[in-house]
């Protein structure tokens, strides 16, 4: 009994010793714990209030990170005079009413209501100036400016290298002075260019020609893709929307072989002699008739008797995206035999050319008879055949500018033009508006 109470007293010991060094070593954990976090919390802090360097008004500073152009303005203290509130003529309504301050950050203005939201990362570069001058309430009355047009150049293709943009004039009247001005020209008009030009193709070495087929389909139209066929020839084809609307049949034949299909206008009418939406419903009758019959969607133009005016322009510059003519006629319309008409072409043509053939009913079997002994000639002096989009592409210059022969695209901020001596007629009131 002795030794064994002996020994419980001894065990009871010994576990109350294990205990305290274990809680000992809890709470020396516990410290480092705490330490590490201290540690790691003091880090955080100072990572997120550190100093970073930028440039105010050309000069290094250091800011708080995320501090915003307020708080820059604030502490930097500086000396910024507010602008002044104007009457519409210019006269000072109240001096110091105006903005407080200019400010840019990256070169990009920050409003007066946004400087407490703009924060600071390091690395930016402020410019911090003197307030502006701003208007009192006013009434606008706009007149918009409309674009004119001109046509540069000379060349079988013309297309848009500058679309027309308008400008605007207002007159100003103020809600607190009362009084009536007119602030004249506040946004430029952008006129409109066409470019006219041909097709010069960069190679030096190789020598390229299109074939195009003017007013068809027509019954021969079969007998002139036989022969492209045989020849491994790929042409282009101005097709006319009525002659399409009786041979459709043919369209989609054109352009399964990989042919290129432009538009010849709806009829054979001069489009010279039409205006506003008359030519209009001229041109989309013809690119509807080709959509419809399995010709695809084109904005391509060939006009007939190659009359397209300055007004056909201002009228329709949005459904054309090129006017094509051509730098050699073959001449097979006046019916001189197949032969004249292989000569006239072999020997009339250079490099970059665009060959007018005509597919009616009149001159198709001519022109099918013919088209063989073009082409073996044509090749023989060395020239690859291609479409009209192919030829264009070997003009880096033109393609450039001409990217999609077959799309147009009119930007939103765009207007059709108006003649020059039209422009003062043309002008049109856009209203009023409120404006601060």
């Amino acid at each position: 009994m002795y030794l064994r109470h002996s020994q419980g007293f001894s065990g009871g010991n010994r576990r109350r010793y294990r205990n305290r060094r274990e809680t000992a070593r809890r709470t020396y954990a516990l410290i480092a714990v705490g330490c590490a976090f201290l540690v790691f919390a003091a880090s955080v802090l100072w990572y997120a209030n550190r100093s970073v360097t930028i440039t105010l008004n050309g000069s290094e500073t250091s800011v708080r990170i995320n501090s915003s152009v307020q708080q820059l303005i604030d502490d930097q203290g500086l000396d910024l005079k507010p602008g002044n509130l104007l009457a519409v003529d210019d006269t000072v309504l109240k001096k110091s009413a105006g903005t407080t301050c200019t400010v840019h950050v990256n070169k990009k203005k920050v409003d007066v209501s946004a400087l407490a939201d703009t924060k600071l990362q390091g690395g930016e570069t402020v410019k911090i100036g003197d307030g502006e001058d701003v208007y009192e309430e006013h009434r606008v009355q706009a007149t918009e400016i409309k674009p004119t047009i001109t046509v540069e150049g000379s060349g079988a293709i013309q297309y848009v290298q500058t679309w027309g943009v308008p400008g605007r004039s207002e007159v100003w009247t103020g809600a607190t002075s009362g009084k009536t001005q007119d602030r004249g020209v506040v946004k430029e008009a952008q006129n409109a260019v066409v470019k006219a030009r041909s097709v010069s193709p960069d190679s030096k070495k190789a020598k390229y020609v299109a074939l195009t087929f003017d007013e068809g389909p027509s019954s021969g139209t079969a007998a002139i893709l036989k022969v492209l066929e045989d020849k491994g020839v790929k042409a282009t084809f101005f097709l006319q929307g009525d002659a399409v609307e009786t041979n459709k049949s043919v369209v989609a034949q054109i352009a399964a072989a990989g042919h290129e299909v432009g538009s010849n206008s709806y009829s054979n009418k001069d489009l010279s002699t039409l205006s506003g939406d008359t030519l209009r419903n001229q041109l989309n009758q013809g690119f509807s008739a080709i959509a419809a019959a399995g010709g695809g969607t084109t904005a391509l133009l060939r006009a007939p008797f190659a009359s397209f005016s300055e007004q056909n322009w201002c009228d329709a510059m949005d459904l054309v995206s090129a006017v094509v003519g051509w730098n050699l006629d073959s001449g097979d319309w006046l019916l001189p035999g197949a032969q004249a008409v292989v000569n006239n072409v072999v020997s009339g043509v250079a490099n970059g050319d665009i060959v007018l053939l005509t597919d009616n009913e009149s001159t198709s079997a001519q022109t099918a008879e013919a088209l063989s002994g073009v082409i073996d000639g044509l090749q023989g002096e060395g020239y690859t055949l291609v479409t009209l989009s192919e030829l264009i592409a070997t003009d880096k210059d033109l393609a450039k500018e001409l990217a999609s022969p077959l799309k147009v695209s009119m930007p939103k901020d765009a207007a059709l033009p108006t003649l020059a001596s039209a422009a003062g007629d043309s002008a049109a009131s856009a209203g009023t508006s409120a404006n601060g």
